[in-house]
């Protein structure tokens, strides 16, 4: 028995229990080093033109022995010497595919996925002992290295055909905490080379149960094994474009996503420089059920060379972005477990591109396919003002010309370029209103006095809208204006001393649930309404006392009560202005409650203001 050279059992239980996080892992670790083993042979066979030698005939083979707990995982690669047993399983760190990355020349055939000399090591993660049979290319020697962890290792002589490497785990058995039976299963072992080492380029065997039916009615099915290759080898996103059609991206996506609906778009590119990365992305026709949960996590699956580090990258993309789902394959520096990113200024790099290359797919299917980018915005268009919104506006510029809005004009969505288009000559300012609904907006007293001067009117019906606006702040040099705001750049207030002194009165008799009352001629056919002064609009101040931890009436803006001078109503307040004070009183409490009704507000003392209306009438 030999101990490892460099290393001691504390660091040896490190390596098998901490560095990674998931038992599973150990078969992504070991497929990774048989790829590896083969790819060195290839890269052999062409530098040193060794013909009976074709790259069709390398494969990796597992096969199960559930009786006696035995997997092994076997390759036809260039095998190891009794020496580069010793030196690459008997010193812990020590990586021969990162030596052989560094000596052999670039070649675009061959690609090392091993960076560090532990991976080998999580085979101990499962398994009492690891036996590893392995012949050099070439020698006539064949050696047997075994192990039981941390005690050390023997190397003794042993037989073997032909050339490669044959790794014999001897499975550990179930304790209370943790299941190893899981690993003795077909099916499990078909799901973990689907899901980390689908895309390995060489053909991963492994015989499989299957089942045909009986030749007699009645009969059980017939049970037989057959070799069945486990993975796809090719990734789609490292295939020529031009040779995928629209429903192999559909099928991909379904197929790897889950979801039965057909992408909006595919984005399949690759990029070279700083870093070079290949991907494919998708923008989903609609969002999931989870997608506003705590439970949705956002990110790209992320490969090295075709092997999956990661299911969910959230570093790849930003939270405005969190509905794009795909795939980027890259050779970034990883970590000691291969599990995360050594160097996040590569993934930084990477996102980036990514963030740019998803703003120009939007914007070019906006351009020219309206229908589907609709849809999109139906979905998503949320995700993209929360964008706007979000970091203090640091994204603003990237996202704005995304943007749209229900046209009450037009009656349909508009975005912010297409409205200013449309502005007639004189038009200062983007005019918008606030309500639940668009038909809320179009019934607004407000709306009616800015389409009645020919202007469009933007439909805000998401809470975010306002808060989004107020952070852009100006398009094109247009700023925006909230109809029921005082400052609309049309007013028509009747300035006479015998009507401010109806409006002093009306502001005594209502004190401080109005900053001040207003006699105007732009309401049309509307008696009444509110109108808010400064920056804190009626409709902002609804949303942030309707937040989890505000406290009711806590924000409050600054209220004008605008009262219609052409209409009736406003003949019987001159009338009790002049005949019966009192009851003007109670008609102004009226009037406000009523103009707070169709902000959407809520009212104080509803039983007192229905004694109002009923004292009022009788």
């Amino acid at each position: 028995m030999k101990s490892f050279k460099t290393e001691s059992k504390k660091v040896l239980d490190l390596m098998i229990n901490s560095i990674y996080t998931h038992k599973e892992i150990f078969l992504r670790e070991l497929l990774s080093n048989c790829s590896d083993a083969i790819d060195k042979l290839y890269y052999k066979s062409l530098t040193e033109n060794i013909g009976e030698i074709s790259r069709g005939d390398f494969k990796i083979e597992i096969s199960i022995d559930k009786e006696n707990r035995i997997i092994k995982i076997s390759d036809n690669g260039i095998g190891m010497t009794k020496e580069e047993l010793e030196n690459n399983l008997g010193v812990i760190a020590k990586s021969g595919s990162q030596d052989f990355k560094a000596n052999a020349e670039k070649n675009e055939d061959v690609n090392i996925i091993g960076q560090f000399g532990v991976g080998f090591y999580s085979a101990f993660m499962i398994s009492d002992k690891v036996e590893v049979l392995s012949k050099a290319y070439g020698s006539e020697e064949a050696n047997l290295w075994s192990s039981r962890g941390a005690e050390g290792y023997e190397v003794k002589s042993a037989v073997k055909e032909s050339y490669g490497t044959e790794i014999t785990l001897y499975v550990k058995k179930n304790t209370e905490e943790e299941d190893y039976d899981k690993f003795l299963e077909e099916y499990r072992i078909r799901s973990l080379v689907k899901k980390y080492s689908d895309y390995i380029r060489y053909p991963i065997m492994m015989e499989v149960t299957k089942y045909k039916p009986a030749e007699e009615e009645g009969q059980p099915s017939v049970q037989y094994k057959e070799n069945e290759t486990l993975n796809s080898m090719i990734p789609l996103w490292k295939k020529n474009k031009t040779d995928i059609t629209k429903e192999q991206y559909a099928e991909f996506y379904s197929n790897l996503f889950y979801d039965g609906s057909e992408p909006l778009r595919s984005v399949h590119y690759s990029t070279e420089g700083v870093v070079d990365y290949r991907a494919l992305l998708f923008i989903p026709s609609h969002a999931p059920y989870n997608y506003y949960s705590k439970t949705f996590e956002k990110g790209l699956k992320l490969y090295t060379n075709g092997v999956l580090i990661t299911d969910s990258c959230a570093d790849l993309l930003p939270d405005y972005f969190s509905f794009v789902k795909g795939v980027v394959d890259s050779e970034l520096t990883l970590n000691i477990s291969r599990e995360t990113i050594q160097q996040d200024r590569q993934l930084k790099q990477i996102a980036k591109s990514i963030d740019k290359k998803i703003k120009s797919e939007l914007a070019s299917m906006l351009a020219n396919d309206r229908e589907d980018f609709e849809k999109f915005w139906d979905a998503f268009g949320l995700q993209i003002k929360y964008g706007v919104y979000s970091d203090w506006g640091a994204h603003k510029d990237g996202l704005k010309d995304l943007l749209m809005f229900y046209s009450v004009k037009n009656d349909k969505k508009v975005t912010l370029s297409e409205y200013i288009a449309q502005m007639p000559e004189g038009q200062k300012f983007v005019y918008y209103g606030t309500a639940k609904t668009a038909d809320g907006v179009k019934a607004l007293p407000q709306t009616e006095a800015v389409l009645d001067c020919g202007y469009d009117v933007l439909c805000f019906v998401d809470e975010i809208d306002e808060f989004c606006i107020k952070v852009l702040d100006s398009y094109n040099e247009k700023q925006f204006r909230n109809v029921s705001g005082d400052d609309t750049g049309i007013e028509q207030s009747v300035d006479s001393e015998e009507y401010k002194e109806i409006s002093d009165y009306i502001k005594e008799a209502l004190g401080e649930k109005v900053a001040e009352v207003k006699i105007s001629g732009r309401l049309k056919n509307h008696p009444v309404c509110l109108r808010s002064k400064g920056e804190l609009s009626i409709e902002m101040e609804k949303v942030l006392n309707s937040m989890p931890d505000a406290q009711p009436g806590r924000v409050s803006a600054q209220k004008v009560l605008e009262i219609n001078e052409a209409h009736a109503i406003f003949q019987k307040i001159k009338e009790l202005f002049e005949n019966d004070k009192e009851r003007l009183s109670d008609l102004a409490e009226i009037l406000l409650v009523q103009a707070q009704l169709i902000e959407g507000l809520p009212v104080e003392n509803p039983t007192e203001y229905a004694d109002k209306v009923c004292k009022f009438i009788s």
